[in-house]
């Protein structure tokens, strides 16, 4: 059965004078899930997310955080105080030591974990004593994925959560977002680690050029997607692009690619059928897919 949604949108667009940011987004985030949410910069995963938070008007289209209308001013204030952001400059009060900024924080959440932040505390080696504005970079993401993940929020949304960590720090960090989904908390996060995404995420969104252009599974992606290569006598230009399933086609020469999501048996036959000798079915990575997605965005 299909869990309730903690995000949903639908035609969700903005625009800056001329320029579209995001363009007709409809997402669906299911609660308790881990959700990747990816693209390249300037893909409009930014723009997205304060949309989601609030924190900007979109320009048409409508979207709803944990059943709150995000275009409602009152209601979104509501609903960040059932949300713990991370943004990706992790901005805090620098005039602050950690101890103080822990405890200021600490006042205005009464879900606080208590337990979550000594634990952190001790994992992440965090010196109460030190003022915010002399952390090393690494140093101000761990204090801000603390505030986080101690607030006892519904949604965890996290932007580039693991910037500046070193790979010990980071795998604390991923075993923090898994535990957390598993205590029940919906995380929704964008990263440019894709290595990350497929290691703890239930689920890939990837936008590109304002527009949603993959939204599947990651068990999907190791079960489904496949590329399909085959090698013609002389140059080809197929036109296997309309069958369904296909997702991108690239020819170089002889040789053409396609990155399937689904249906690679017949594609493979048409392939044959085409005259392709050396038909080859190939197992794909995540990274693979994605970039596989890039420029299929349509205007």
């Amino acid at each position: 059965m299909m869990q309730p949604m903690v995000i949903e949108t639908k035609g969700l667009t903005k625009h800056y004078g001329s320029f579209e940011a995001v363009n007709d987004l409809s997402l669906l985030v299911e609660s308790g899930s881990i959700t990747g949410f990816l693209g390249q910069n300037g893909a409009g995963k930014s723009s997205t997310i304060r949309m989601l938070l609030g924190m900007m008007r979109p320009t048409r289209g409508t979207g709803q955080v944990l059943g709150f209308d995000i275009a409602d001013p009152a209601a979104s204030v509501r609903m960040r105080q059932r949300i713990a952001y991370v943004a990706e400059d992790k901005r805090l009060f620098d005039y602050m030591t950690v101890g103080q900024l822990i405890a200021f924080t600490r006042a205005f959440f009464p879900s606080w974990c208590h337990d979550t932040e000594r634990e952190l505390i001790d994992e992440f080696r965090l010196p109460l004593e030190l003022s915010i504005k002399k952390l090393s970079k690494g140093m101000r993401t761990q204090t801000a994925l603390l505030l986080a993940f101690a607030r006892g929020a519904e949604l965890l949304i996290l932007d580039e959560p693991t910037e500046g960590l070193d790979p010990v720090s980071t795998e604390k960090v991923l075993g923090l977002v898994v535990r957390a989904a598993a205590n029940g908390m919906s995380v929704f996060f964008s990263s440019h680690q894709i290595a990350e995404v497929e290691q703890v995420a239930d689920r890939v969104l990837m936008i590109d050029s304002g527009r949603l252009v993959l939204d599947t599974s990651i068990d999907s992606v190791k079960e489904h997607f496949r590329r399909v290569r085959g090698v013609f006598a002389e140059p080809h230009d197929s036109a296997i692009g309309a069958l369904p399933g296909v997702r991108r086609v690239d020819v170089d020469g002889r040789i053409v690619s396609v990155m399937a999501s689904h249906n690679v048996n017949e594609i493979v036959r048409y392939l044959r059928a085409d005259s392709a000798t050396n038909v080859e079915v190939l197992p794909v990575t995540l990274k693979d897919v994605l970039l596989g997605s890039i420029g299929t965005a349509k205007r």
